[in-house]
């Protein structure tokens, strides 16, 4: 049943109010309860408490970025950020030793601006702006005896120690076969189930947001089976057979998006088959007889054709077909940095930083202000709030000072009654056990945070700081405020409008990849290895849209003054996924009959019109769509 929405708030007001929902990930419970708990008693223990703080916090932010999926994903999704972190650790420990106030806070700057324009890259690296820019902001402020390289070892060792944890133990509830590898089948499987739901919605309302929840699966599969071989000999059976399921899984989505494009049901038997893969994928197990659909159209017949070949490598069980990706190259990855997108998220990181470091760095030296020596804490908040990809700026700052004010009051009743430092060591358990469930909602991810971090504090012989992390949160907040609303140079949403000419790219290059199929004729798709190019570029359109339609809807539930510039944005999202299932439905009818019927030229022809129309509008937001060809 669907959550009925909040109609009588502003969207900025609704999306502070609303949470995630699902289930309790209780391994990344389980992680987070043995990760910075456990660093920091054997700190105590070895009498190396500020080394173990810094270790602590590394595991603390790797458990934010501890996300569900398979393993071999969160090597990249976890490791990456440590690493970023880690150098931000050093550089900020020595540029904190050596540079003045000043200096400092130009350092500072230019690094946060450096930091936004990757960020701009995607969720890993944005990932990695985030913690490069918190831990050098730790390390300048931070007053720990050891060094730069020693700070930076311990931030490794405790964002690798969770990440250890993250590859050894196993999934509860995972049974037989190789643990490792449950993330990659559970995702594989969701795929299977997504089809399978498409399938029976076509011809009804829910067809779109079944194409979309189709997507999304094969999104995060693709991401599940890209990353590095846990074991090199081994599994590489498993591997393979993974990868093969994937890959049978692409012509099947392709049929299934015809069907649904076309707007006619289609019988249950049809659904049968997809769900009967998704059931084998889990258990590991041959399909057996599939219940084929009828063959009496051609959609139909590229269905049934799918689910054949889908049970010969189901039953071949060490498939030998790759999973076609495409990685971007560096030329296309310093584009997003360079591109309008990055410049903007860069110049408004670069400016919120460097006005938290400086304001930070005038109250640590203000006579009338006392003793300061927790200055890091304002610019560190700074980077969680200037990120978009938590949320929209107003939503952001409202949660991010709910969230700080409830658990410094929670962490204050805490301090009162726990001994030192063992209470300290227990509740910074029970918070790393509470983060990976947090994370559904900033307000409730920033209060276990806010709790984790003052008690490390307390335990690395501080005094007990809540009034003080209250105040500097709200100053935090308004230096966000002001400069996220400043007209800077150059146009407004750069960010949705540059996932919106990525999208837009990659629908008319699949576009033209298959009306060149059409001229070409239907002789040249004779062998379903001849389609991987094409099921390739069908999967970066759709992954594409999908990312812009996420930029466009955390844009959309902005403040008016921010959300206007990115008006009509949607619209056009819109016309291009309409283009893309249109361009798929092209497709199918293709390899069954070699010609395009006047149904699919006409869809084609004003879809095209519509999406020039809103370039003219938008302006140059898109790059020109291709032209028709006349035989077509």
């Amino acid at each position: 049943m669907s959550r009925r929405p909040l109609l009588d708030l502003p969207p900025w007001l609704a999306h502070a109010l609303r949470a995630q929902r699902g289930p309790v990930p209780w391994s990344a419970v389980v992680r987070g309860a043995l990760a910075a708990g456990p660093l920091l008693l054997a700190a105590l223990v070895l009498g190396r408490v500020s080394l173990g703080v810094v270790a602590a916090i590394a595991a603390m932010l790797a458990g934010i970025n501890d996300r569900p999926g398979s393993r071999r994903a969160s090597v990249k999704r976890i490791g990456v950020p440590a690493l970023a972190g880690a150098v931000g650790l050093c550089a900020g420990t020595y540029a904190g030793q050596y540079a003045g106030p000043v200096p400092l806070t130009l350092l500072l700057t230019a690094l946060g601006l450096l930091a936004g324009g990757v960020s701009a890259v995607g969720p890993v690296a944005s990932a990695a702006g985030t913690q490069v820019l918190v831990a050098a902001a730790i390390g300048a402020g931070m007053p720990l005896p050891e060094s730069g390289w020693q700070r930076g070892l311990a931030f490794l060792a405790g964002a690798g120690w969770l990440l250890a944890l993250r590859l050894a133990l196993p999934t509860p509830g995972s049974v037989g076969g190789d643990f490792r590898f449950d993330g990659e089948r559970a995702a594989v499987a969701r795929v299977y189930d997504a089809i399978a739901d498409l399938l029976d919605a076509a011809g009804s309302a829910h067809a779109e947001d079944r194409r979309a929840a189709l997507t999304a699966a094969l999104d995060q599969a693709q991401d599940a089976l890209t990353g590095p071989r846990l074991r090199r000999y081994a599994s590489s059976a498993a591997e393979r057979r993974l990868h093969a399921q994937y890959a049978a899984a692409l012509p099947l989505a392709e049929a299934a998006t015809a069907l649904a494009w076309a707007g006619e049901a289609v019988s249950p038997r049809a659904a049968a088959g997809p769900r009967r893969l998704a059931a084998a994928v889990r258990a590991q197990s041959p399909t057996g007889p599939l219940p084929a659909p009828d063959r009496s159209a051609p959609a139909l017949r590229a269905l049934d054709d799918a689910l054949l070949h889908a049970a010969e490598t189901f039953d071949r069980g060490d498939g030998r077909r790759d999973l076609h990706t495409r990685r971007r190259t560096a030329r296309q990855l310093l584009a997003a940095v360079l591109g309008r997108g990055g410049r903007e998220y860069g110049l408004r990181v670069a400016l919120c930083f460097g006005a938290g470091v400086a304001a930070a760095q005038a109250l640590h030296h203000a006579r009338w202000y006392g003793h300061h020596s927790h200055w890091y804490w304002l610019p560190a908040t700074v980077v969680f709030l200037v990120k978009p990809d938590l949320g929209p700026l107003a939503s952001r700052v409202l949660c991010r000072a709910a969230g700080t004010v409830l658990g410094a009051l929670v962490f204050a009743g805490f301090a009162a009654v726990l001994p030192r430092p063992e209470g300290l060591v227990v509740l910074v358990a029970v918070c790393g056990a509470l983060v990976p469930v947090a994370t559904r909602h900033f307000a409730a991810q920033t209060a276990v945070v806010t709790v984790l971090v003052l008690a490390l504090v307390m335990v690395g012989g501080e005094p007990q700081a809540s009034a003080g992390r209250i105040g500097e949160t709200l100053l935090a907040c308004a230096i966000v405020l002001v400069v996220g609303h400043l007209p800077l140079p150059g146009q407004r949403g750069g960010g949705v409008r540059q996932r919106l000419t990525e999208a837009a790219s990659a629908a008319y290059a699949y576009l033209t990849h298959v009306l060149g199929e059409a001229e070409a004729g239907a002789e040249a798709e004779t062998q379903g290895g001849d389609r991987a190019p094409r099921w390739t570029l069908r999967r970066e359109a759709y992954r594409a849209l999908a990312e812009a339609r996420t930029a466009i809807a955390l844009s959309a539930a902005e403040l008016p003054a921010l959300a206007r510039h990115t008006a009509g944005t949607d619209e056009v999202a819109t016309l291009l996924e309409r283009l893309v299932d249109t361009t798929t439905a092209c497709a199918v009818h293709l390899d069954d009959t070699g010609r395009l019927t006047p149904r699919h030229t006409r869809h084609l022809g004003e879809l095209l019109d519509q999406l020039e129309e809103a370039r003219e509008l938008l302006g140059p937001t898109v790059p020109a769509a291709p032209r028709l060809p006349v035989a077509a």
